[in-house]
């Protein structure tokens, strides 16, 4: 699927191993780590890797391993990508870092203007910079806070939003992300979220939404709601796409009663789902938008991009922070943006999406482990459940993953019940790379079958 008029990558796009996973000087460092590193810093799979290019990572033992992860898709444009690079070591060897908020410079105003682009819309838009997916959420909801003069925030079952106090706050899941962690911040309340395999048989989108709005309504009341925050596909909750027509109706309340629809596109944005946002797809446009993990090509850079009316009623000063839109970071950003014009990366997360749904709804219609097969272009999953039943099968999940992760094919999992396997390969992957590392990963759920 890469484009032919790029130049091979230096790292050869093939997996290949040469010792078990985790190899001797991967465990070798893990030790070092032991007495470094805090232990409340986790990894899924301690292989330490010493370079990586397009879908392939080399650890220190000289293994080559399929990437289905993306870093959790940041690196959509692929590792090392070109465009990335070579931004970035221009950028460096210039300037790393003056604040935007003390000296300007020409590659923040232009990240800005990409966003305003590309975001869902064709009204004014001004955007905001930020180190972070949760600093971007955190700073929506003070937007929105500002804005409309109410305190109340809507997030929804299964959400994840980050782990600073505000965005624990926003997150659902207790282990590991809130536990013991409180107490959190107020005012932020929560609505059921349409996910059509656990919802009662045949319920519509529209049915889901008005379901949330009822629980809103009569818990919060309308008028006291500055905002209403929604991942268009949940990420870390479990790849829960809604049913059609919850998020639209979501917007057409939030418009009618004066509160913000803000869509958290950390995880979905830029070219994952097959267009340029996921809201897209139903055509809803956000009064604010967050963005993060792809934006920058695997460079720490996130934003706020909203309605020019809304983000300019913060007073100067208002917003910002040292280290937001540092000019290394929007370097790699319009490098990012570039790769994905120029390669058609949402052209290549549709036919990832064709291929990889086909191969996952055969693996599911001859498991019985398999529950559900859901996503949307190259963000897809399954969910395992315990055979004959819905009840969630967390201990499959990560028997699967770890077959795969010893096999030398990097996948994820998540879901509030942990009992989903999750794929979020780079872009730029070549098919038969992917094909192989979906043959891994049918294997392994095959195998729990065995």
């Amino acid at each position: 699927m890469t484009a032919t008029h790029f130049d091979e990558p230096p790292v050869a796009q093939r997996r290949q191993l040469v010792t078990e996973i985790p190899g001797p000087r991967s465990r070798a460092l893990e030790e070092r780590r032991r007495s470094a590193v805090a232990a409340g810093v986790s990894s899924t799979l301690p292989v330490y890797v010493e370079r990586a290019s397009g879908a392939v990572l080399v650890d220190v033992d000289g293994n080559s391993l399929i990437d289905l992860g993306a870093g959790i898709a940041v690196v959509s444009v692929g590792h090392a990508a070109p465009e990335v690079v070579g931004r970035v070591t221009e950028q460096a060897s210039r300037f790393t870092h003056t604040c935007f908020m003390v000296t300007p410079y020409e590659g923040y105003v232009a990240v800005c203007e990409e966003l305003s682009s590309l975001t869902p819309g064709a009204h004014e838009k001004r955007s905001a910079l930020f180190n972070s997916g949760a600093e971007a959420v955190e700073n929506a909801v003070k937007i929105a806070r500002h804005v409309t003069r109410r305190p109340a925030v809507v997030v929804f079952d299964h959400a994840y939003h980050g782990r600073t106090n505000l965005t624990m706050a926003l997150t659902a899941k207790n282990m590991p992300y809130k536990d013991r962690f409180g107490p959190f911040a107020p005012e932020v309340y929560r609505a059921p979220m349409s996910y059509p395999f656990r919802d009662p048989d045949q319920m519509s989108g529209a049915e889901a939404a008005a379901r949330a709005i009822a629980a809103v309504e009569s818990q919060v009341g309308a008028e006291n709601v500055a905002c209403v925050l929604v991942e268009p596909i949940q990420g870390e909750g479990g790849f829960v796409v809604p049913a059609p027509g919850f998020l639209p109706a979501l917007s057409r309340w939030c418009t009618a009663n004066g509160a913000l629809f803000v869509a958290d596109e950390i995880q979905t944005g830029f070219a994952r789902t097959g267009d340029w946002f996921a809201c897209d797809h139903e055509g809803v446009v956000p009064d604010l938008i967050t963005t993060a993990k792809a934006l920058a090509g695997g460079m720490p850079l996130a934003a706020v991009t909203g309605r020019a009316e809304v983000m300019d009623a913060v007073h100067p000063g208002g917003l910002g922070g040292t280290y937001g839109g540092n000019p290394v970071a929007c370097a790699a950003a319009l490098g990012a943006i570039a790769a994905m014009r120029d390669r058609d990366l949402v052209g290549a997360a549709r036919r990832i999406g064709e291929l990889v749904s086909e191969r996952l709804a055969k693996v599911a219609s001859s498991s019985a482990a398999v529950g559900e097969r859901r996503g949307r272009g190259a963000m897809q999953a399954v969910e395992l459940v315990r055979p004959g039943t819905r009840e969630p099968d967390a201990a499959a999940a990560k028997r699967v993953a770890s077959s795969c992760h010893a096999a030398g094919v990097v996948v994820l999992t998540c879901g509030t019940y942990g009992n989903v396997v999750r794929l979020l390969p780079p872009l730029v992957i070549d098919e038969a790379l992917l094909v192989e590392g979906l043959d891994v990963l049918a294997g392994a759920i095959d195998a729990l079958g065995a």
